[in-house]
């Protein structure tokens, strides 16, 4: 087992315990182990960092240790060594047994699929129970990585992510008490992707299939009239940007109450964006 580290985060050695598939474009994998009795978090968009064994191995290579270094020395892992690194959201967190839910979009697995499924796919598309992993992950339920907040004052909360968002979307839906109004725009490749959301929120949620962009759709909304909306935005990055200019910059929100992540951008691998962002 691997060593665990100071708050707020910590490597988890994982296996895969089985996997459903939510359509043709997603699948999701449920995830056990003995380290999730540490495991914390209050959900929502919890962000993680999910290492998958290298092509051709069984367990995922990662520094041992959780320190200021361990980033440089993951990068320092030989080629054909090293861990796949992909981020994802957790969907559910589980107990009595200890499970956790990570759903994965399929892109590229089909047969004659124009674009080659990247390697997180590829491995979705084929766990099993048994696949190991290591995730790096919340060790106290209140931290960081969620972003997903809204003030206590909201009275309207607006929500669009991209096919990548749904997981951190409808778990953010779900989160949600009774009573609370809600707008929200989702994207999935395929009708059949779309899924049941069972929140206790006053929400309407459209479903975006096949292409199907909301900017538009967002543009024309009659909104209704409330004094402290707040706003989620998550998916390709330049697509998130678009959004959060025109809530900003055409409908008036305060730009503190939107919450803006990119989780991708169009033509870069996961390796490359934060090789750009360094």
């Amino acid at each position: 087992m691997m060593t665990a580290v100071a708050a707020p985060f910590r490597f988890f050695s994982l296996q895969v315990a089985r996997t459903r598939r939510l359509g043709p474009s997603l699948v999701r994998v449920t995830f056990a182990g003995a380290d999730l009795a540490h495991f914390h978090s209050h959900g929502r968009d919890q962000s993680l960092s999910l290492f998958l064994p290298a092509e051709g191995h069984t367990e995922p290579a990662v520094p041992t240790e959780l320190g200021d270094g361990w980033w440089q020395g993951w990068r320092e892992l030989p080629d054909g060594v090293r861990a796949v690194m992909r981020s994802y959201t957790l969907r559910e967190l589980r107990r009595d047994p200890d499970e956790i839910d990570i759903d994965f979009v399929l892109h590229g697995v089909e047969p004659g699929a124009a674009v080659a499924a990247g390697p997180a796919s590829r491995w979705a598309s084929r766990a099993a129970a048994g696949d190991r992993v290591v995730l790096l992950g919340p060790a106290i339920a209140d931290n960081r990585a969620i972003r997903f907040r809204p003030p206590e004052d909201t009275d309207l909360v607006l929500i669009w992510g991209d096919e990548t968002a749904v997981p951190a979307a409808t778990a953010a839906l779900e989160s949600l008490p009774a009573g609370t109004r809600v707008r929200a725009w989702l994207e999935v490749p395929c009708a059949g992707d779309v899924q049941d959301v069972a929140t206790e929120a006053d929400a309407e949620i459209t479903w975006l299939v096949g292409g199907r962009e909301a900017t538009e759709e967002i543009r024309a909304a009659q909104l209704p009239s409330h004094a402290h909306p707040y706003a989620w935005i998550a998916g390709e990055s330049g697509r998130v940007k678009e959004l959060r200019r025109h809530l900003v910059g055409e409908r008036g929100i305060d730009r503190r109450r939107v919450t803006f992540v990119g989780y991708w951008r169009q033509g870069l691998t996961e390796e490359q964006l934060r090789v750009a962002g360094e």
